[in-house]
């Protein structure tokens, strides 16, 4: 807990709007995605979504496989406490959203699905696409992944694969097989199992790839894990929006790192970090 208020003063000292960015790429991502205020119509059914799963009252028995729960003590947890507690955001979510739209990746893979919150996500963002598309998102809980299914089915969003897996075993067997645009790293927040994952995939990542590394700043951990993928070679630029590391292979551009304010209440963040 001490380690994320001290990450957060820092990212608040050190942050910059679009103010200063000297990156077109950079520049254009910020204001016309992070900064976009449009009321966009796929906003209410991520909110109708969420208001489900919040309105749900069974519980599950949780199978983690991950960096645990600050808040959960046992794994028989209530769906409504895991969609509060453990799911994205709202304001998050619709950004996920606007940065599917804003990339429009043809192939999308999700580390970690959950409740399928950030998946609804993905899966709006990418509705104008060609039918064929498909989001690929693993979850190594069954239960969780149920409900995620459930949940889709019925809000019709259909271009999602839903794989019940732990994560290393079906990257390396079929990850490196594909050509991912992007993916949505949220599932086991460690620093051993981060930098598995973003080894294993990275003979995928080109020019116009898109990574999301959700929590960066979760522990000492993740903070190391996000400086040596920042540090990596292939890698050239970096966005630190303190819940989110964006990671971009773009060679034209030289090595840069930007810590970028996304203009939301970052002490909401901080307080719900604070109970998980």
């Amino acid at each position: 807990m001490q380690n994320l208020i001290i990450s957060y003063l820092k990212f608040l000292l050190h942050s910059k709007s679009e103010h200063g960015i000297h990156s077109p790429f950079v520049f254009d991502l910020i204001t016309k995605c992070f900064y976009n205020n449009s009321n966009y119509s796929e906003y209410s059914i991520l909110q109708n979504y969420r208001k489900a799963l919040l309105e749900n009252k069974n519980t599950i028995e949780v199978t983690d496989f991950g960096a645990g729960s600050r808040v959960f003590k046992s794994n028989t947890r209530p769906i409504s406490a895991i969609a509060k507690n453990a799911g994205i955001s709202p304001k998050n979510a619709q950004l996920l959203f606007r940065i599917t739209q804003y990339f429009q990746p043809e192939t999308i893979l999700e580390i970690g699905t959950s409740l399928g919150l950030a998946t609804s996500a993905l899966a709006l963002g990418t509705k104008t696409l060609d039918p064929k598309s498909k989001i690929t998102s693993l979850e190594g809980c069954p239960n969780t992944l149920g409900i995620a299914k459930t949940q889709l089915e019925k809000f019709n969003l259909n271009s999602v694969q839903l794989i019940a897996t732990e994560f290393s075993n079906y990257l390396n067997a079929f990850g490196k097989q594909q050509n991912w645009k992007l993916i949505y790293f949220d599932g086991n927040h460690s620093k051993k199992a981060t930098l598995a994952y973003f080894e294993i995939l990275l003979s995928t990542a080109t020019n116009d790839s898109v990574w999301i590394f959700d929590d960066i700043h979760w522990s000492k951990d993740m903070e190391e894990a996000w400086k040596i993928i920042q540090n990596h070679p292939k890698v050239t630029v970096t966005i630190d929006t303190f819940q989110w590391g964006l990671v971009f292979f773009r060679q034209e551009q030289m090595k840069e790192h930007f810590i970028i304010n996304p203009k939301r209440n970052l002490s909401s963040y901080l307080f719900k970090k604070i109970r998980i």
